[in-house]
């Protein structure tokens, strides 16, 4: 026991308590606008942190949310969800127990840290006091006494504390509030809580339970870049804006839209900035980069100014340092994190991205700046027929036979509205839905493509739906990813979440099979089929059935074997307000329209030497391709 020589009102708790107490009592504000910061807890519990978290749980149940997860990895998929959906101005905590429930953390705490999305993580972890060497689910490392499993977590959070006494808690809740609240530093924040302590009782400083509120900034632009940004612009012949994910987080949209308005630039956008126009909007151009659109690529390609807009200038983005191809182009990267904003050799206009698009607008006004009509005209033209594209990939004349991935889209596109939430994070959905799916609000689309996670698409829904209850949320699945982690589909039925979960089976992994191919691999490893007796799986398919097995789970689920099933089926999943599947097996036959192909190259090495003809061949035009590379220097 332990106890402050404070002079000051003190509340004697565990440790445990005193963090749920100080958690309840967070706030965030931003533009007036105040809410709390830790929204609630997720947890699966274990000897690690049954009697000091849970316990915690259970004694201020009335000012802590408890959910219950059944998988850690998915917990932290489902927090991370509903922090997007809420503007990164709320976000959740998750608690574990110490071992292997600590270390399923990882690949989520990796996906939240690399979408700048805030997440607060509470493993148990080993005893501080040591009473007995080693512990249950203690890794022993001879060099090092103080490392547990937990120190997995040490790079793929923004911020890492073990808490190893009592009152080491009070600096380190602060400093992980500052992160969790911080638009450049967010991400993953760990406190490692050795179970022992948890349950340790100290007197706390009654302050520490004072309500608190974390101002989240909105700086402005420095006069000198916001002059050398405004310069660029107006030298600029075709410029292109490209925005990312750091618009939604800004909720930058609107000045977004009277910037481009303002200007006639045509605006492309990444995968976390689909949605910043509406699709119909006459500046956007779609979607930019190897799942982009070929309107927007090709303007990327003779664009002699490139303005990014809270993007981080990924390799999808740029393929792989090929798209850029003006001989004299230049950068400009408006955007909150100074590292980013210097990419590229670009101009940085280092500030928030509402601010700084609202003093970019409003510099210009006085000299009338506009693009040249002609360039409007040429972009206006390429995006209509970029449009009659989609138009024909969507259509289905025949409602009685089975739907290829598009048509599927399609079925959906016509079901939807401005309130639709449609989730996704891997396979070959992200590259179709980036170049085909008409984004009606700004969000609508929520694409995990920081990480592009398998397995994150129904825990998010989950976290989704309680950001925004009353909003239909679609969970778009391939057999791949609904295998890797469906078990968040018992939270959803027993929560009563009326997400939409759509199964799109195609018997393996499709995109990667369809990128083996490309490189020389001849799809190896990638269908779900049994052995063909040469070492490979190029037998007949599995007899799996994951809609009875969504069925197991709790979730009501509907068939679908044509379009017209297909069409009926979504509906009836929109209106219901209950957990609801719809389970479709789709076309893959090359004779089939299928999505259009990639508009834009990405480096995927492929081997240097090789026997088999398909990587000689893949090779040859790998060389091609790279040979394009350039750095923008």
């Amino acid at each position: 026991m332990t106890s402050t020589s404070s002079t000051s009102p003190t509340v004697r708790l565990t440790v445990a308590q005193a963090l749920v107490r100080f958690l309840a009592a967070q706030h965030t504000e931003r533009d007036g606008t105040r809410q709390r910061l830790i929204g609630a807890m997720w947890g699966v519990f274990g000897h690690g942190n049954v009697a000091g978290i849970g316990q915690a749980l259970v004694e201020y149940a009335d000012v802590m949310p408890y959910h219950q997860g059944r998988n850690e990895q998915a917990m932290v998929h489902a927090a991370v969800g509903y922090a997007r959906q809420s503007n990164r101005l709320s976000a959740h905590a998750v608690t574990t127990s110490i071992g292997p429930g600590a270390t399923n953390l990882v690949t989520g705490a990796a996906l939240a840290t690399v979408n700048h999305l805030p997440v607060l993580l509470l493993p148990g972890d080993v005893f501080a006091a040591r009473p007995a060497d080693p512990v249950l689910q203690q890794l022993e490392v001879p060099y090092a006494g103080d490392v547990s499993v937990n120190d997995c977590l040490r790079p793929v959070s923004r911020y890492f504390d073990r808490i190893t006494r009592p009152e080491a808690l009070i600096p380190a809740a602060l400093q992980a509030m500052r992160v969790l609240t911080d638009p450049v530093d967010t991400g993953a924040v760990t406190l490692a809580l050795p179970q022992d302590v948890q349950a340790e009782a100290y007197d706390w400083p009654a302050e520490f339970f004072a309500e608190r509120t974390w101002a989240v900034r909105r700086p402005g632009a420095d006069p000198a870049e916001l002059a050398a940004a405004v310069t660029a612009i107006r030298a600029a012949r075709r410029p292109l804006l490209v925005a990312g994910g750091g618009v939604h987080h800004s909720r930058a949209e609107a000045a977004l839209a009277e910037f481009a308005e303002a200007t006639g630039v045509p605006v492309a956008s990444t995968q976390a900035g689909k949605g910043s126009l509406p699709h119909d909007h006459p500046q956007d151009v779609g979607g930019i980069g190897h799942t982009g659109t070929a309107t927007a690529d090709e303007l990327a390609r003779t664009a002699d100014l490139v303005i990014g807009v809270g993007t981080r200038w990924t390799d999808f983005t740029t393929a792989s340092g090929t798209l850029f191809a003006h001989p004299e182009v230049r950068f400009l990267n408006l955007n909150i994190a100074p590292g980013d904003g210097h990419k590229l050799a670009g101009l940085p206009l280092v500030a928030d991205a509402r601010s700084g698009l609202a003093e970019l607008t409003g510099a210009l006004a006085p000299h009338g700046h506009r693009v040249a009509d002609s360039y409007v005209t040429a972009y206006t033209e390429d995006k209509e027929r970029w449009e009659q594209r989609v138009d024909a990939c969507y259509e289905a004349r025949d409602p009685g036979v089975r739907p290829t991935q598009p048509q599927v889209l399609g079925a959906l596109d016509a079901i939807v509205d401005a309130s639709d939430i449609v989730i996704n994070a891997a396979g070959s959905l992200p590259g179709d839905l980036h170049k085909l799916w008409r984004a009606r609000s700004r969000d609508q689309y929520h694409l995990e493509y920081g990480y592009s996670c398998m397995g994150y698409e129904i825990p998010a829904a989950i976290g989704v739906q309680l950001a925004a209850p009353g909003r239909p949320v679609w969970a778009l699945v391939g057999d791949g990813t609904y295998l890797m982690m469906p078990t968040e589909i018992v939270t959803a039925v027993q929560e009563g979440l009326p997400i939409k979960v759509v199964i799109v089976q195609n018997h393996g992994y499709a995109s990667i099979g369809g990128l083996s191919e490309s490189v020389g691999g001849e799809r190896f490893g990638t269908a779900y089929r049994f052995p063909a007796g040469d070492g490979t799986h190029t037998g007949a398919p599995l007899p799996v059935d994951l809609a009875a097995n969504a069925a197991s789970l709790g979730m009501r689920v509907l068939r679908a074997k044509t379009v017209g099933e297909l069409r009926e089926a979504l509906a009836e999943a929109r209106a219901a307000d209950t957990p609801t599947c719809v389970y479709v097996e789709t076309e893959t036959a090359d004779t089939v329209s299928q999505a259009p192909p990639a508009q834009a190259w990405w480096d995927v090495p492929v081997a240097e030497t090789a026997t088999r003809p398909s990587a000689i061949k893949a090779r040859e035009l790998y060389e091609r391709q790279v040979s394009t590379r350039r750095r923008h220097l």
